[in-house]
This record gives structure tokens, C-alpha cells and sequence, in this order.
């Protein structure tokens, strides 16, 4: 049935979560919702664009409630229509002209929604409030402040370079060329790129420091603008001029976030058994569809046919030398898979993953010592040196990806608790019911 307001599937009775013990080899089938980051940015697209727009299949999570709420903040229309996923409404979006103005947008833990938004405020006819919650203050976001000023837009942060601040906005962005360090986070050029066709002379973009992370998240963002008339044009490495112009209203379908289907694959690998996600793409710019490639040195099979991709275990799980700088949001899963492998594993490319819901490289090493585990911090990457675990309690660090990471673990370690399941919420709200779901269809879990 269809809504008019955004409805979050209630969280579990308990915070509080004994991961599952397996103790056969898993034979399931696990359907996971729309992609975060797809929709997030067709929700920004579909608000700027020049006519409605309706995304199919879309996530309904904490993240995209937050984009949801920030773009109905700004004067945004957002309707819930009954489409035909299994998770919930599409979405019909009706663009502002323009964006209210006097508004505050809580960006929650929303990485997109920080990164996301600002540019967009830069558009409306006053003053926007942006802040997050006290747990996402920390996330960096002074190279977005920057670049916004070298644009034109009048930014109070009281000298913070942080959130909270306020986008003093005047109607429009000059726009033109600026220079940015994206070292810490891929959405900063995204952020400003989504948004680059609106400004008044478009945006000539140049990424300054000596990396940059996540770059399969930027190919994401220029494949959207693509759809909808934009084209992104990259004269280099790390340069991209986006000329300005109208931003097409369409109706989109939102992947299945291939992220979000990572601990479910790397459980056929923890267990020996098959797991298998239907509607995978052929070709998709989520950091995910790495995993087809990533399984198979950990020792699976891995196989697509009529758009069903399966993982199998062979009971044997590998130790790897992976970098993962294209897909540090896979980090946590893997690394928990490293921890039963049989030999030691080193992640490379992913310090930036420091600065994410937590300090996942510090969280992974304190949580796997914690029961029992080895891993070692190094200077971009972490190295895992796999040695018997026992149960015991697993913190989340209001983290969606460290809960998924013990719910893995605990498939073969008994009496692993995770003190916070309801974290998952930030992106896969039926994490909890699937994961059931996966076991039960393979009849072999205790709870």
C-alpha cells in the first residue's frame, strides 16, 4: 500500500544480537533492497532536474530517509506510489523552484546526505541550517566548505571548518573552476558534480591530492548525470568539467546494492556452502560488483547466470593481498572473512576508511583481538593474522558495516554478540530478518 510519509520498519525488540551459529554448509537464495548510494543520488538529480521524475525500486533506509527529508526540507515534493518491489514504495519526485529557504537539514550519519546537500543549499533563496548527528560531527567536511566558498557560496561555520554551518544562499552558485583534495572522501567531487549543471557557467573540477579513494563511486555519479543529458566531460586524471544546462526529469530503477549483499556471498565462503543474489547487473559502477572478482582469491567459485549471481565455498578460505581503494566499503566484511582463513591477509588503499561512521581500521583490530583475534594497523590498510577466536561481545561503533562484520564472524565462532543490530538500519534494515532467512532456508542455525 502506498504512503505519504516515510515509514521505517520498526528495529528489533533487542539492541542486543547473538549472531547465528552455522553448522552446515548454507543453500540459499537472498534478495537484497535498492543501493544506498544510487539512490541518494537520484534522489539530488531527480530535485534539480526540469520535470518529475520517479525512481523504481529505491532503498527505504535511515540513509535515504535522511536525503528524503533534507530535499522535502528544501521545498522538494515527495510522493510514496505503490511500485512492484518487495521492499517498498517507488518514489515520485516533483522538483522546488526554488529551494525554500529558512529550512534546517539534519544529515544524521548520512555521508551522502553531508557531502550531497551542501551544493544543493547553495541554490536556495536563504539561509539553510546543515548538522548531523553528534556522532557524524567528526566526518570531514572542510574541502567541501572550501570549495563551496571558491564558488561563491557564503558559508558560516564559525571558523570550524566542520559541521554545523549555514549555506547563506542567494538563488544561485557562480560556479567556474575549482581545485579540491578528495583524499579523505570520494563525495566531495560527487557532491559537486551532481549538482555542477545547475550552477550558472557549470564547474571545472580539479582533484589535488595524491589519491583518490572509492573512485568506482565518482564512475557512479557520471553514469547518473549521463541519464539524465549530462555529460561529464574528463580532459584527465582526476579533472572533470560539467558545462551547465538542464538535468532531464526520468523515471530510474534503483540496482540492488551489491554492498549490501557482501555478507550474505561471504558466507557461502565462511560455511562451504552456496548463496545466491538475484538481479545482478552485468555491468554496474557499485564498488560491490567487485566481489565477483574479490570471492574467488579467497578460494569461491563464483558464477552469474540469467542475472542471478552465486557464490560457493569450497571449505577452504584463502589468505589475500587485496587493495581496496575502488572499495574500502567492502573492507569490514572481508577483513572478517581474513580472520578464518588460513593464512594471514593484508588490505591495502583504505585509510580513508578511518573516517567513516567510525575509525573502522581501529574498530576492526579492537574488535578482533576482543574475541580472541589478531590483526595489526598499517599505515593505508590492516593486516589480519588468523588464529583462533571464542565468543563474546562484538561492538558495532554505530557502525552498519562492523555489525554485518560480527554477524559473519559469528557464523563460525560460537557466542558472538553484537551489542547493536539496530545499526544495520542505516542501510539494510532487513539485515536482521534476511540473515535469519538465509540460515533458516538452509535449515541449520541456532539462535
Amino acid at each position: 500500500m502506498s504512503h505519504d510519509t516515510a515509514v521505517s520498519p520498526a528495529p528489533p525488540v533487542r539492541r542486543t544480537y547473538p549472531a547465528p551459529r552455522s553448522y552446515e554448509r548454507l543453500r540459499a537464495h537472498v534478495e537484497v533492497p535498492g543501493s544506498k548510494s544510487l539512490t541518494n543520488r537520484e534522489l539530488v538529480l531527480a530535485a534539480i532536474a526540469d520535470g518529475p521524475s520517479r525512481i523504481i525500486a529505491p532503498l527505504h533506509s535511515q540513509d535515504s530517509e535522511r536525503m528524503i527529508e533534507a530535499l522535502r526540507a528544501l521545498g522538494t515534493t515527495i510522493e510514496f506510489v505503490e511500485g512492484t518491489s518487495t521492499f517498498g514504495d517507488d518514489l515520485v519526485i516533483t522538483p522546488a523552484k526554488p529551494f525554500a529557504a529558512g529550512t534546517t537539514v539534519d544529515c544524521g550519519q548520512a555521508g551522502t546526505v553531508m557531502r550531497f546537500v551542501p551544493p544543493l543549499a547553495g541554490l536556495a533563496t536563504g539561509d539553510v541550517f546543515v548538522t548531523a548527528d553528534e556522532t557524524a560531527l567528526h566526518r570531514p567536511m572542510g574541502e567541501m566548505i572550501s570549495a563551496l566558498r571558491d564558488l561563491g557560496v557564503d558559508i558560516d561555520d564559525g571558523g570550524n571548518w566542520s559541521l554545523p554551518f549555514t549555506v547563506k544562499a542567494h538563488g544561485h552558485v557562480r560556479g567556474g573552476e575549482v581545485r579540491i583534495d578528495a583524499s579523505r572522501s570520494s563525495q566531495f567531487v560527487s557532491g559537486l558534480l551532481l549538482v555542477a549543471a545547475r550552477f550558472d557557467v557549470g564547474l571545472h573540477l580539479t582533484h589535488t591530492g595524491e589519491r583518490l579513494p572509492s573512485i568506482p563511486h565518482i564512475d557512479m555519479t557520471i553514469e547518473a548525470l549521463a541519464h539524465r543529458g549530462v555529460r561529464v566531460e574528463t580532459p584527465s586524471v582526476g579533472e572533470w568539467v560539467v558545462p551547465a544546462g538542464p538535468i532531464r526529469g526520468k523515471d530510474i530503477t534503483i540496482e540492488p546494492d551489491l554492498s549490501n549483499a557482501a555478507p550474505f556471498l561471504c558466507a557461502a565462503v565462511v560455511t562451504g556452502g552456496t548463496v545466491s543474489v538475484p538481479r545482478w547487473p552485468v555491468h554496474s559502477t557499485q564498488p560491490g560488483a567487485m566481489l565477483m572478482d574479490i570471492l574467488p582469491q579467497f578460494g569461491a567459485r563464483v558464477s552469474r547466470r540469467s542475472g542471478i549471481l552465486t557464490v560457493t565455498g569450497t571449505g577452504t578460505i584463502n589468505g589475500v593481498d587485496l587493495d581496496l581503494s575502488a572499495a574500502g566499503e567492502l573492507a569490514p566484511n572481508l577483513v572478517g572473512l581474513a580472520t578464518l582463513a588460513n593464512s594471514p591477509s593484508t588490505f591495502r588503499g583504505i585509510g580513508h576508511i578511518r573516517q567513516h561512521e567510525t575509525d573502522r581500521i581501529a574498530a576492526l583490530i579492537s574488535e578482533i583481538e576482543s574475541i580472541g583475534g589478531r590483526a595489526e594497523e598499517l599505515e593505508d590498510g590492516i593486516r589480519v593474522i588468523p588464529q583462533p577466536m571464542h565468543g563474546g561481545t562484538w561492538r558495532a561503533h554505530h557502525d552498519h558495516r562492523m555489525a554485518t562484520t560480527g554477524a559473519l564472524i559469528g557464523l563460525a565462532v560460537d557466542g558472538v554478540i553484537i551489542d547493536d543490530i539496530t545499526t544495520t538500519a542505516k542501510t539494510l534494515p532487513q539485515f536482521r530478518e534476511l540473515w535469519e532467512g538465509m540460515l533458516a532456508a538452509t535449515g541449520d542455525h541456532a539462535a
